[in-house]
């Protein structure tokens, strides 16, 4: 009698377990199920039904990218109130169906978002719409408005859209009351467009009479996809932010590098099919965040988090930071500290890292012979590969072969520090796709 009942006791529990795993993963392939940093969000008007929802085939991956950075000065009362944000953003990997991110981590009171859009755009650069392609975005399940507490981000729900890759897609957000300060990505080298009231689904683009070179609130765009089955990151300083780069032409190395990677597998080699995205900060260090609560341009340790770990299924990042810290007066020993900690968080998430030799400044107001002794300390020890699962050797690539403390004059963008768009060019072509394939090792 003590067996049966042991074994019925079995039964149930096994039948339990199989009944909670059904409902698991059924509740998976309904939805993203994330909702941002505490999933709490403020209900407004419902859509109907969840006909918006993609189909579950595919993998989300990242499309594109901007950490917030900073509240926008001259935005501390207002916000953005009574007027559409309308973000251009250029895609690096494509879709079936998309969602975005909204922050409010500079925000010091909560922001009520009514209206949001997504669309594929008429043109590059244009604030107009393709046609057929404008969604309204939910949040929630179903909810048309939202509020994004301060401090706080919040995914929106998936969206049903065919996103192409390599393309600008229009995301808009309409904030009817004053929320104080706006969060936003400074140095975007993209032109993105402003109206007055309530615009958010206007396909037509002609109210955005203003042309803003900065992003507001946006952080990221996912698209669930057939094309790529995981995400790289390019984790930075201006130099992956793609500063001095040519404004609207998607010429930062993080783009190059997308591109190339796309071309390879369309032609048909043996190289991970992943998207690229570009979580570049200028000015940002590894070690040192600038004041504020949080703190403004957040440094690499604090941020890494967010930017890396947090986006969907990335399997690789690769990390071209320090050069700020050197021209701080950082040692190279704690600058390599702050690097392999870094390492430590990635491979603890199962994420490959590719790390990047620090590149010359000879020629800066920056520059000193003690500064270059730092960088070239910084660079022997990543070359030696006790920093990095691989190395791109961005120094080497770029460095006049005369005179390796600056930049070959036609990689140069003439302040000595970033390159030019020929510049970023030769550092994607300088990463070895294989380099993304394997799996983390076990300890460098």
């Amino acid at each position: 009698m003590t067996k049966r009942r042991g074994y019925a006791l079995l039964t149930a529990i096994i039948t339990l377990i199989a009944v909670l795993s059904v409902c698991i993963y059924v509740g998976a392939a309904a939805g993203d199920g994330s909702r941002g940093d505490d999933g709490k969000n403020s209900a407004g008007s419902r859509s109907g039904g969840n006909s918006a929802a993609p189909a579950s085939a595919g993998t989300w991956v990242g499309a594109w990218a901007a950490a917030p950075v900073r509240a926008e000065t001259g935005t501390e009362q207002t916000g953005m109130a009574g007027r559409s944000v309308r973000n251009v953003v250029h895609t690096s990997a494509g879709g079936a169906g998309a969602r975005i991110t909204l922050s409010n981590l500079y925000g010091q009171a909560p922001l009520s978002i009514t209206h949001a859009s997504i669309a594929v755009a008429a043109a590059r650069n244009s604030s107009a719409a393709a046609a057929g392609t404008m969604r309204r975005l939910t949040f929630g399940g179903g909810a048309t408005s939202v509020t994004v507490p301060a401090g706080g981000q919040i995914l929106s729900d998936a969206v049903r859209l065919q996103v192409p890759a390599g393309a600008d897609l229009l995301v808009t957000t309409y904030a009817p009351t004053a929320s104080g300060p706006v969060t936003y990505h400074p140095y975007a080298r993209q032109i993105s467009y402003l109206a007055d009231g309530d615009h958010a689904e206007d396909a037509t683009g002609t109210p955005y009479r203003e042309r803003t070179a900065i992003w507001r609130y946006l952080t990221a765009v996912d698209v669930l996809s057939e094309q790529a089955n995981g995400t790289v990151v390019a984790f930075g300083d201006s130099i992956t932010d793609g500063s001095t780069s040519t404004e609207g032409a998607n010429r930062r190395w993080p783009d190059a590098f997308s591109q190339r990677l796309r071309a390879a597998v369309a032609a048909g080699q043996d190289v991970p099919r992943y998207s690229v995205v570009n979580e570049g900060i200028s000015g940002n260090q590894i070690l040192t965040s600038l004041a504020g609560r949080p703190a403004e341009n957040q440094s690499g340790l604090v941020r890494f988090g967010r930017d890396v770990l947090g986006r969907p299924n990335v399997k690789a990042v690769v990390i071209d930071l320090g050069v700020n810290d050197v021209l701080h007066g950082a040692t190279a020993d704690r600058v390599l500290t702050g690097l392999r900690t870094l390492v430590r968080q990635a491979h603890a998430h199962g994420i490959k890292v590719i790390g990047a030799t620090l590149m010359p400044f000879g020629g800066h107001p920056r520059y000193s012979a003690g500064r270059n002794e730092v960088r070239r300390q910084v660079n022997a020890a990543i070359r030696s590969g006790t920093v990095y699962d691989a190395v791109v050797d961005f120094d080497k690539a770029l460095r006049d072969p005369y005179d390796p403390r600056r930049f070959a004059s036609e990689y140069d963008s003439g302040d000595h520090l970033h390159p030019s768009d020929r510049g970023y060019r030769r550092m994607a072509a300088t990463i070895d796709l294989a380099d993304l394939k394997g799996a983390v090792p076990a300890q460098l």
